[in-house]
């Protein structure tokens, strides 16, 4: 018999899934404190939760029965993924469940905006009779920016469409092929959009890269009159910097459901008159709770009685003697995986292979191939992207991914090569390892070479002419960035031709730095590339 603890309020339905689960049994324990949620978790095989149960490092250290975590919603940023995954732990959520409430209540937000709905509604309440002061704007025909398309993003999308507006988005990895399926015109560059539309609206998870995406200087370069909606995550549209730009009668209002803060402190944004709020109800329909508890309870049964696991937002469960074998494959894919993304930039991605040679072929490589787009995907507006997850987010934005292998050796023991084509253009790598600690970029492109796979990497390519290293060397020493190894691969034998240079570097060179390089008239290109230093974990283990 396997016990599911369940700590928060879970809707009926998903609680009749579970009690009619044979091989289950329910434990419903709510309002416990972190102390007895930590004694609960001693008897439990699952764990269903929502917002209200914290699952931090000290409450999953030596829990030993705990096999899995699923969070009935969303959002898991209160789990620790790094402390779930040391202590094995397969960490769930339930991403479909609150996809239409979400889009709907965006839509609701847009057209109380667009009409003054609440303040209307208001002034009526108060006995006025304020006809022209809340005169509205027409949606149809207007211009609504989407900033992330994934499943909600893209929900909204089809509803705009629906509202007859014209629908313009941001994603670095959603194929044009896909996009124009949808009627979406899409944008590899937040401000290639940002000044050509009439409502603007978030949909990205929270990370270091979107807090602050629509910040001060993108708010000025917007339209005047312009609206923005966010019914995401607060602080991915700067709070401060809204509230100015609507007083200074600029931006024209604003809806939001979320906030930095929640309940939001004392802040003159949600007292704004042009500011239409409410309370985080994205996700909070009849509806919506009782599809993500049911799929909660579908979740949690399917791995603890058939080893199924759908959603996993970290490590798949794989035998510690397997892992310790294939984690430095897993290293070298991730490395490759996140070099390429750097190299791509804002270029649409539309397919990706992988090829395991010799040694490698021999390991899980479709671990390796979903190492590899975990890296290519880091950039992209993914929460929680790993090696279970990428494959499918890679789908999900029109990247087909295909692995191949081969034992032939060839030069190297063992081998993992990797090519990406985007809209435009095709680009490539191979990596190999010496012993199992030194990870080695050995091809880039069409140039054949020797360069660590860690840290700060300055890639430039040139003419292969006499005096260029040194160059690079003196302009690098003049700003004070020393050069730790230095690799060279040209396309000739003999003096020559095209040729491509990485330098594993200390330090990160600054702007100017770069832009004395780029003005040598045999360089023809230059690039910094940033990688995780050598032996750093990789992300979904969290340190060790």
């Amino acid at each position: 018999m396997q016990t599911v603890l369940v700590t928060d309020n879970l809707s009926s339905a998903g609680l009749d899934v579970l009690n009619a689960t044979d091989g289950i049994q329910v434990e419903v324990k709510t309002g416990l404190s972190p102390e007895e949620v930590r004694e609960a978790l001693k008897d439990a095989d699952g764990i269903i939760i929502r917002s209200g149960t914290k699952l931090n490092e000290e409450l999953l250290a030596g829990q030993k029965r705990l096999k899995v975590i699923v969070r009935a919603g969303v959002g898991v940023d209160n789990i620790d993924l790094a402390a779930a995954t040391r202590e094995g732990i397969v960490v769930m959520n339930t991403p479909a469940g609150n996809t239409t409430s979400t889009a709907e209540h965006t839509v609701a937000m847009l057209m109380s905006l667009s009409r003054n709905i609440p303040q209307a509604a208001a002034s009526m309440r108060e006995g006025r009779w304020d006809r022209k002061l809340y005169t509205g704007s027409q949606l149809a025909g207007k211009t609504l920016a989407v900033i992330g398309l994934g499943r909600i993003g893209m929900s909204v999308a089809q509803r705009a469409r629906g509202l007859e507006m014209k629908v313009i988005g941001y994603d670095p990895f959603l194929s044009e092929h896909i996009a124009a399926q949808h009627g979406i015109e899409v944008s590899r560059n937040v401000d290639d959009i940002i000044d050509k539309c009439d409502f603007l609206t978030v949909h990205t998870p929270m990370t270091p890269e979107t807090e602050g995406m629509i910040n001060a200087e993108r708010l000025a370069r917007m339209r005047k009159g312009a609206r923005i909606i966010n019914c995401a995550r607060g602080g991915i549209v700067d709070e401060q910097a809204l509230a100015d730009a609507i007083e200074s009668g600029h931006i024209a209002g604003a809806a939001l459901d979320v906030f930095v803060s929640e309940p939001p402190e004392p802040d003159p944004l949600v007292k704004l008159p042009q500011v239409v709020t409410t309370p985080h109800l994205g996700a909070s329909t009849d509806e919506a709770q009782e599809l993500v508890a049911v799929e909660a309870a579908e979740i949690i049964s399917g791995f603890l009685l058939d080893n199924e696991i759908r959603h996993a937002v970290n490590m798949a469960p794989v035998s510690g003697a397997e892992m310790e074998e294939i984690k430095p494959y897993l290293d070298l894919a991730h490395r490759l995986g996140l070099l390429l993304s750097q190299q791509i930039g804002n270029e649409g991605v539309t397919s990706a292979k992988v090829l395991c040679r010799g040694d490698s072929s021999d390991m899980r490589t479709n671990l390796i191939s979903a190492s590899f787009a975990s890296g290519l995907l880091k950039s992209a507006l993914v929460e929680n992207i790993n090696i279970v997850n990428a494959e499918t987010m890679a789908r999900d934005r029109g990247i087909e991914l295909q692995t191949s292998l081969t034992n032939d050796r060839g030069t190297f023991a063992n081998i993992v090569s990797v090519t990406v084509v985007t809209d435009s253009n095709e680009y490539s790598a191979a990596g190999t390892m010496f012993g199992r600690e030194y990870l080695r970029l050995v091809r880039l492109g069409k140039f054949q070479l020797d360069a660590y796979l860690d840290g700060c990497l300055l890639v430039f390519k040139h003419n292969d002419v006499p005096g260029l290293i040194g160059f690079v060397g003196t302009i690098l020493g003049k700003h004070d960035v020393n050069i730790a190894h230095m690799a060279l691969g040209r396309l000739n034998v003999q003096q020559g031709g095209e040729a491509v240079a990485v330098l594993n570097l200390d330090s990160v060179p600054g702007d100017a730095a770069l832009e004395e390089l780029r003005q040598h008239e045999q360089v023809t290109g230059v690039e910094v590339i940033d990688l995780p230093p050598n032996g750093a974990d990789l992300p979904w283990f969290g340190a060790s």
